[in-house]
């Protein structure tokens, strides 16, 4: 899944990704071999994960030169202006995985609904400086 781009030639938006979702499913799904709290457990976690998998195919995010966008069935929802970020992140970027940044105002925790690659190819084309590295033990 590779980003799209759109006729704008600096606009992109990300292709969806499922992994979360189908991966929170499952994990509430195993839960049904426990005996202790029998269906509570997969009921919350397994409708936790169908919430985000409702998300993964009504969400977009689109970056331009100057923002990241967040879309809701093409209607704009949110707008992130690249020049009030300090920092971001990408959280466990080989699971399925959470974006941290922080704008002057706020932090922000967004799980990923997206390709992760692409995600991650935007945000280091558009804001690289302000990416947080790993921490190297010395």
């Amino acid at each position: 899944m590779n980003s799209e781009n759109l006729f704008e030639k600096d606009n992109v938006i990300l292709s969806p990704s499922y992994r979360l979702p189908i991966f929170i499913i499952i994990v509430g799904l195993l839960f049904l071999i426990s005996p202790l709290f029998h269906p509570w457990p997969t009921i919350v976690i397994s409708s936790f994960g169908f919430f985000l998998l409702l998300q993964s195919f009504t969400l977009k995010l689109k970056f331009t030169k100057d923002d990241l966008i967040v879309l809701q069935l093409g209607n704009e929802l949110r707008r992130f202006p690249f020049k009030n970020w300090i920092a971001w992140r990408i959280i466990l970027p080989k699971l399925p995985g959470f974006l941290y940044f922080r704008e002057e105002a706020s932090p922000h925790l967004l799980p990923i609904l997206f390709e992760v690659n692409s995600l991650q190819e935007q945000l280091r084309l558009r804001v690289k400086d302000l990416e947080i590295q790993k921490a190297v033990d010395s």
